[in-house]
């Protein structure tokens, strides 16, 4: 037990070191300029100059100095992010130099220490085919690497289904006003009963979908008679491998269900940022900030 808890805690380590070296001004500018708080609130009066808007002028104010003074207004930043990650059992599957789950905690670190730079608050949810844990959003760097501590922690665990849905509706549940909701997940759902109230949470709510895959998820390689097993379902299936026809049928269902996926997300307006196992995601994370800046 203690030899996995120093393990967990180097992997930690490691993560952090990683993620600080990335996080930089221009992705904690790019981030600013790219979610915005609930609204805008009073700031100040200041003495009313040619060329202001009337409808701004305090008429309290200016009543009582008997000169024209208006009212400023600042945007309310502070946000609430919450991320919404997947433990399922096919999140702990990698077949490169990381689990699909240890990207996902990389990535959370990354865009949780971006957002606690711009004094944010931070949550998460952790789910499989249930509600894992819930972290309600705090401020501060402590709760980021706890965030990270808890995601790497749950691969060891990682077993059940896919419930997206079930993870929305829990969100609806904890958190009233908007929020930045970053949902983590491969996707791999038995059905996609969840894609109508994830329309749904990101008309409340800012949502951006992190889908995270591995390579061998796509192409299967030619290693000849070969035993697959579903991480979910623990369901198991001899599949022979050098047969060319299984290979494409295999690629050919991959695609269609990558194809699909984007389809639901670029018609349903929900921003995207696609990571794999097997390159780097802060380039794509980079992209996506830029992107949204460009369209307000």
């Amino acid at each position: 037990m203690a030899t996995d808890v120093k393990e967990l805690m180097a992997k930690v380590g490691k993560i952090r070191i990683l993620t600080n070296r990335l996080v930089d001004d221009q992705l904690s500018g790019d981030y600013h300029s790219t979610f915005k708080g609930q609204g805008v609130e009073f700031d100040e009066v200041r003495p009313y100059v040619a060329g202001d808007d009337v409808r701004s002028i305090d008429w309290n104010v200016t009543a009582r100095t008997g000169v024209p003074f208006i009212k400023r207004f600042s945007e309310e930043r502070e946000l609430t992010v919450l991320f919404l990650v997947d433990v399922s059992g096919s999140q702990s599957y990698g077949s490169v130099r990381r689990s699909k789950m240890e990207l996902a905690a990389e990535v959370t670190a990354l865009l949780a220490l971006t957002a606690i730079r711009n004094q944010d608050k931070i949550g998460l949810v952790l789910f499989s085919d249930r509600i894992v844990k819930y972290i309600p959003p705090r401020k501060g760097r402590q709760p980021v690497m706890r965030l990270v501590r808890e995601v790497l922690a749950a691969e060891d665990e990682a077993t059940g289904g896919t419930d997206v849905a079930g993870a929305i509706r829990f969100l609806n549940g904890v958190q009233k006003r908007k929020c930045v909701v970053f949902l983590v997940s491969d996707f791999q759902c038995a059905a996609d009963d969840y894609q109508k109230l994830l329309r749904v949470a990101s008309r409340r709510h800012d949502v951006v979908c992190v889908p995270v895959s591995d390579p061998a998820e796509s192409e299967l390689p030619d290693v000849g008679l070969a035993e697959l097993e579903d991480p979910e379902t623990g369901a198991l299936v001899l599949v022979d491998t050098s047969s060319k026809k299984v290979r494409a049928q295999f690629a050919a269902v991959a695609e269609a269900e990558r194809e699909n996926l984007a389809k639901f997300f670029a018609k349903s307006g929900i921003d995207v940022v696609n990571v794999s196992t097997d390159k780097s995601y802060a380039h794509e994370i980079r992209a996506l900030f830029q992107r949204r800046a460009r369209k307000r």
